[in-house]
């Protein structure tokens, strides 16, 4: 059953390469009942959709623990909130960088004396012999090995257990074969012809590459930070308003239908409606805008946005993960977890990539001692060791993740909400842009200008379509009643009602039959309605007992940054289309306003999909620009789905990017974000591909010493992780 379908996401402990997403993902693909599984290695979190039915969580934490990792997954009845999810995830990894924090500086420690002891050469000869030197260097290495290399080597054995191998792997047994080769040189001199040790080397490697998995491990912290400082808006308190007292609660506390009293200058807890004051609200960080909106009695207010000047009172009508701020962290949540296709190559590399190392290092190895003249088993050995160091399959792993855990993370800032890593890449391809025109390209808010009527008064006109449209959602519907609201006009009792989609009503008002709607409603029905040319407006028609009564117009404004940014997609190359129900008069003033490239009238929401299929089949890469709701057949239809609107009203479910500001300068900002993140994703993979190109080769001929290796390949994924928090200088033209 659908409804015990849910989606999971929890972190997984002991991911320390790249090669460990494809296990940890096929581990858990073979557990029945579990679907579209995705790991992810910058966040190190697994998500994937479970059937209740079929899969208990016992099971998945023990198929994860015998391919050798840990999840951290909550075993109750009903998932945990998002909040939490993400608490205790960053609590895991603080924990890890703390540990990680305190071997390096224990290795660093350890390394000095034995870096200063092998390189000092003649000025220790002349008070220690070779080998008591030799033998201290192994009392000092040893600690290494067992206690802040302990990592390397433990993981390495799980893995032989699990037949698998990773990056753990490639150090384990290159720093073990030096360590092994320099005890035996040292423990039993006689058994080798040579008396040189490796012990510094080691140790160096060692040393390096914990530096850099804990510079690694702060630089992706940063990539995160979206997620802590969308948390951070929440208030930790409430004060609430019961039995004409105000109390002071904690936020976990406050529940639906509450009454809650906001202070000036305090964050706001929840989602509600204003009963009783007013004030300016500072919803920047929902909508980007800088500048306070006004809120009088019956405004919306959002959680987390900060109260500027008035005190007032709201009744709470979402919370938590319900909340608009909640959905945000979800929705964020879900994308830095999410891969974008881009991914898929370097994953297939990353999950060969081990075997094929410890294949060209034990070539290395065997070609350096048989068949390379002047060489020995110091060279063999020296040269093995560096080809397994210098190789990284680690900044692979992290090119895609980081850059679009940065670039989801911007994006919200803003009020840009990417629901996945694909529409992310997508974005950036898009040539043609269809646009819904009420609410998207106009304000959405329409009213009448003109009332027509034919046979009887403008009064009884608007009591017979207000009346019928006060039942209708519509935005018409909504503009006619507003009118006589405003003329004060008494509305009536409605026997019967049928909505008839894109075309208008049909109902009974004390046993009259009367249908509003447009030229095509009436025409279904027989009405003959005066031919109205050069009309701009909407025209909404009236019959009475089958007689023609008159028409009203409806204008909807355009909105002001329309023009400006139809004109900024052009100058990109891109094609903008408009798809409207309205007639054709009034599409083509709004296009020519606007300066669209081409507009379909008369359109109704069902065929709106068919048009966006026409466009694919020209092979254009479509984005659909709507309200989420009447065009969500077009939004799931096109490549990219853009969901417009504004505030609580946004359809967050609809689309794979919300713009939660009404505004199509978020189209724009959404399109360049995306060709930012993935010009910085191509940028990663090209240094991860290119350095392992480069220094696996030099490594295998020679041409790199293994504490080299070990410096550039500990920086290999701190530079990539680098690159992609340099999307945090992205800003809003």
């Amino acid at each position: 059953m659908v409804e015990n379908i849910k989606t999971i996401s929890a972190p997984i402990i002991g991911m320390t390469c790249a090669s460990c997403v494809a296990r940890v993902e096929k581990s858990l693909s073979k557990i029945e009942g579990i679907e579209n599984v995705s790991v992810n290695f910058a966040s190190e979190k697994a998500s994937f959709q479970i059937d209740e039915n079929k899969v208990d969580f016992n099971k998945i934490i023990s198929v994860v623990k015998d391919a050798g990792y840990e999840i951290d997954l909550k075993i109750e009845d009903s998932i945990p909130s998002t909040e939490i999810d993400v608490v205790d995830s960053e609590k895991i990894k603080d924990t890890f960088e703390l540990k990680l924090k305190r071997d390096v500086i224990l290795s660093i420690i350890l390394t000095i004396p034995i870096l200063v002891l092998s390189m000092g050469g003649k000025l220790f000869n002349n008070i220690l012999s070779p080998d008591y030197i030799n033998k201290i260097l192994l009392l000092l290495t040893l600690p290494m090995v067992f206690i802040t290399g302990k990592r390397f080597f433990t993981i390495t054995w799980n893995n032989i257990k699990h037949k698998v191998v990773d990056m753990n792997t490639l150090v384990a047994v290159g720093t073990g074969s030096a360590v092994l080769f320099s005890s035996v040189v040292t423990l039993f001199p006689s058994m080798l012809t040579s008396n040189h040790v490796y012990f510094e080397t080691a140790a160096v490697i060692i040393t390096l590459i914990l530096l850099g998995r804990y510079l690694e491990a702060r630089a992706k912290t940063k990539t995160g930070s979206a997620i802590k400082k969308l948390i951070g808006l929440k208030p930790k308190t409430a004060y609430i308003k019961k039995d004409g007292k105000i109390f002071e609660i904690i936020l976990n506390e406050l529940k639906l239908n509450d009454i809650v009293v906001v202070k000036p200058g305090s964050k706001i807890p929840a989602d509600g409606i204003i009963i009783n004051g007013s004030s300016s609200i500072d919803e920047s960080m929902i909508t980007g805008e800088s500048i306070p909106v006004e809120k009088i009695i019956d405004s919306k207010v959002i959680g987390g946005t900060i109260n500027k000047t008035g005190s007032f009172e709201f009744k709470v009508t979402a919370i938590g993960n319900n909340s608009l701020l909640g959905q945000i962290i979800k929705m964020v949540e879900d994308a830095q977890g999410s891969k974008a296709p881009i991914q898929k190559l370097a994953d297939k590399v990353a999950g060969i990539f081990v075997p094929i190392v410890i294949v060209i290092a034990i070539f290395t190895f065997i070609v350096w001692l048989f068949l390379a003249s002047g060489s020995g088993l110091n060279t063999a050995l020296i040269n093995f060791v560096a080809v397994l160091i210098i190789a990284c399959p680690c900044a692979l792993g992290l090119a895609t993740p980081t850059a679009i855990m940065v670039g989801t993370g911007k994006g919200a800032q803003y009020g840009i909400l990417i629901k996945n890593g694909e529409s992310l890449e997508l974005a950036h391809k898009i040539t043609t842009i269809i646009f819904d025109k009420t609410g998207t390209i106009t304000v959405g808010n329409p009213v009448v200008n003109s009332v027509n009527p034919l046979g009887i008064t403008e009064n009884e006109f608007i009591k017979f379509t207000a009346s019928l449209e006060s039942i209708s959602e519509h935005p018409l519907g909504e503009a006619i009643v507003n009118y006589a609201k405003r003329k004060k006009i008494d509305l009536e009792d409605i026997d019967s009602f049928l909505s008839i989609t894109g075309k208008g009503i049909k109902g009974t008002i004390k046993n009259k039959k009367i249908i509003v709607g447009n030229k095509k409603l009436m025409e279904e029905n027989s009405i003959l309605v005066n031919t109205l040319e050069n009309i701009s407006n909407t025209v909404i028609y009236l019959a009475v007992e089958g007689k023609y009564k008159g028409y009203l117009t409806i204008e909807d404004p355009i909105k002001e940054s329309s023009i400006s940014a139809i004109k900024k997609l052009k100058s990109m190359g891109l094609k903008t289309v408009m798809l409207t129900g309205d007639n054709n008069s009034i599409a083509k003033k709004i296009a020519d306003e606007i300066g669209i490239d081409e507009f379909k009238a008369e359109i109704l929401p069902q065929d709106k999909a068919e048009k966006v299929k026409e466009y694919q089949n020209k092979n254009e890469v479509v984005a659909m620009v709507g309200d989420g709701i009447n065009d969500a057949p077009a939004l799931a239809q096109c490549d990219v789905g853009i969901a417009i609107g504004s505030g609580t009203d946004v359809a967050i479910e609809t689309g794979s990017i919300v713009l939660i500001k009404g505004d199509l300068q978020g189209v724009i900002s959404a399109i360049r974000l995306s060709k930012r993140t993935i010009r910085t994703i191509k940028e990663n993979l090209f240094w991860a591909f290119i350095y392992n190109v480069i220094g696996i080769p030099l490594a295998a001929i020679g041409f790199l010493n293994p504490m080299i290796g070990a410096f550039a390949m500990s920086l290999s994924s701190v530079s990539v992780v680098s690159n992609s928090l340099r999307l945090k200088r992205f800003k809003i033209k």
